[in-house]
Order: C-alpha cells, then structure tokens, then sequence
C-alpha cells in the first residue's frame, strides 16, 4: 500500500467523481481508476460502488477514511516537523580520515565553540570513500591531501604536517631526537595503510623514499587504522611513517621522531563538492583558517611553501590546492 494510493482514495471519496479526483491530483482518470483498483485487491475489499452516473463509499470505504484521513495528517505532521527541525537545528556532515590524527577534530571543536548552534555528524572513512560521499551528497565536507581531487571537488589547504617515522621506545630510531634520515628506512619493514583507505599516504611516503634513492621493504599486510598501526608498531614488527598530527593519540611504548634528510610535510586539506549549496562550509573554513594562523599550521614550509625541503622530495601541495 503506499501513500498516494490513500491520498487518491481520499480525494475521490471528497469528490465522488473520478474526472474531478483526477483533475485535482494532476493525473489522468485511468491511473486514479488502476490505483483504485490495485489498493481495492490489496486489501480484499470494495471501497466503492461504482455505476456509469454514480460512485458511492461502501461500509468498508466509510471506515477505511477515517483512518486513510488520520495516516495523511500523520504524515503531514511528520513532515512539517523534520523541517522544522531541520531549520531549526543546523546540520553539518563531516568526513574524517581516522580517529588518530587531530586536525580535523581540532577544527571541529573550534567550529563548535563558535557555532554551538551547529549539529555536527562524523563520518570516518578514507579519502576515497570521501570523494564518492562529496559527490552524492552524503558529506558535506572533508579532509584529506587533495593529489586525486575529482573535477567537481574543491579543495584548500590547511595544514603542513612534517611526516616522521612511530617506532617502539627500544628502537634505535627513538633515540634520534633531532631526525631520522630517509635513507636509514632502507633497512626496515615499512608498514604501508589499506590501499583503499588510505592511497595519498602510501604515495607520499613513498615518493619521498623514492627522492633519498632507497627501496624500503615493504611490510607485507596493511592496516585501516592508526591504532592498528600503532599495534604492529608495538610489537616491534615493522616501522611506520605518519604525520605528527597522529603523535597526540600514540600507544604507550611508541615514539615518533620526524624524517630528515629530506624533511617532507603531508598535506591536509579541507574538501567539498562544489556545487554543495551549504552555507556552513565557508564557516568550516574560516574556523579552520583562524585555527591555522593560531597553531602556525602553514608556517612550517616558509618561505617556500609548497615543496617539502630536499631536492626531488615530494610537493606538498597537489595542483588543486590553494592555502586557507
């Protein structure tokens, strides 16, 4: 049974005329006449007595108005009160990457403190996955380094994140406080992300081995998250390199020190599809630009942002970027 089948009985019940029950729901009296028939047979009633001058309610009509009336209130009831809920309540849709790394929340939570109006739903999920919720509609904004930004997505930097290196605290990187180099990867398995979840990130880290001339072994597994990552890190079975943004939600027992030699920075940036009409996105970024100037998020590159330090390291910054 669905609902235009209760609306058209209850027109025609009104109007006791098929030509004038078809006129006032814009259809042709044919398919007033087939929806009729159809809810008649899937209830096993007759809601109507027909003849060539006349149409009447049968008993069963009668009572099945009273309550087609009620379902059709409901249901207006129901939908003048989701938009004035969602009037009401602003909402916002937003992509994160993973749990372990802080930029996004970070932004988040100074979009809230300014914007306690603003009802805000996380979706975790890989810059992948991202681009195809920007696309239909599912997200409204998310984060990611914007090297595979579809045409229709619009992108803007907002943060240089220098890339490093977690390793258990009894590893012979911890103790190198100022920097490992690049080249010293050469001799360690590297764990690599979830192609699916995370393929900027793997391209990165090894583009950059790439510019310091060493072929890293590769871990052979992957993981979906930073606290997978960090587990396999603990347990002293491989190396794996990551922005400092993750270091705030490192497991006991690992450390990070950053890469040097050369020293790169990943990218993050906000994306959007660009023809979203919300109007909470320039509000995300402008919280995200105040955020970055604050925390000195952009500075790290300076004077020549745009290219991590090192001859041949990795750009940090894809085409379709433009910095907050």
């Amino acid at each position: 049974m669905e609902l235009r089948q209760l609306r058209y009985f209850v027109t025609l019940a009104e109007e006791l005329h098929f030509g004038r029950a078809a006129a006032r729901e814009h259809i042709v009296q044919s398919a007033l006449s087939q929806q009729i028939q159809r809810l008649e047979r899937e209830l096993g009633v007759r809601l109507l007595d027909r003849s060539t001058h006349h149409v009447g309610l049968t008993p069963a009509g009668v009572a099945f108005l009273i309550e087609a009336r009620q379902i059709l209130d409901h249901v207006g009831r129901a939908e003048q009160a989701a938009r004035s809920a969602a009037a009401s309540a602003p909402t916002l849709r937003v992509g994160i990457i993973d749990a372990g790394y802080d930029t996004m929340p970070q932004i988040l939570r100074e979009l809230q403190h300014a914007h306690p109006d603003i009802t805000i739903h996380q979706v975790e999920a890989g810059t992948p996955e991202q681009y195809r919720q920007l696309a239909d509609g599912r997200l409204d904004i998310a984060i990611g380094h914007a090297s595979r930004t579809p045409a229709e997505v619009t992108s803007k930097l907002i943060r240089l994140d220098p890339l490093g290196v977690l390793v258990p605290n009894d590893h012979a990187f911890a103790d190198m406080t100022d920097g490992v180099p690049v080249a010293a990867l050469a001799g360690e398995p590297l764990l690599l992300g979830e192609e699916s979840q995370t393929p900027e990130l793997n391209e990165f880290v090894l583009q950059l081995c790439r510019s310091a001339e060493i072929a890293p072994a590769i871990y052979e597994g992957t993981v979906e998250s930073t606290r997978a990552a960090a587990d396999l890190v603990l347990q002293n079975r491989c190396v794996h390199c990551v922005p400092a943004s993750f270091r705030t939600s490192n497991r006991p027992g690992t450390t990070w020190r950053p890469l040097i030699e050369p020293t790169a920075h990943y990218p993050w940036s906000l994306l959007w599809h660009q023809d979203n009409p919300s109007s909470h996105i320039a509000t995300v970024i402008n919280s995200a630009r105040q955020l970055a100037e604050r925390l000195g998020w952009l500075e790290s590159a300076a004077p020549a942002i745009g290219t991590a330090s090192g001859e041949g390291a990795p750009s940090a910054i894809s085409h379709s970027d433009e910095a907050i």
